[in-house]
């Protein structure tokens, strides 16, 4: 898996199944609390997100934000994985 350590980091942060964090969660999570937009950019740049869903993460206020695969994708993963969203 290509990536700089940083965005590794970010890539391999575990997010259970029907649950979602934030992009601020994400980085106090890497000990990065100050990098919310690196990790953004980060999950952005996530090569296999099939095998590492960057969809379960959102906007610190609970909206979900940028996603490749459009935000009705994201919106249809989180449910069906029993989000509620």
């Amino acid at each position: 898996m290509a990536g700089t350590e940083f965005r590794q980091g970010a890539w391999l942060r575990s997010i259970p199944a029907g649950a979602t964090r934030s992009y601020q969660e994400q980085a106090r999570g890497m000990d990065r609390a100050s990098a919310v937009r690196a990790v953004g950019r980060a999950n952005g740049a996530n090569p296999i997100g099939i095998v590492i869903p960057c969809h379960r993460v959102i906007g610190s206020d609970g909206t979900l934000t940028g996603y490749a695969g459009g935000i009705e994708r994201k919106r249809w993963l989180l449910r069906h994985e029993g989000g509620d969203f």
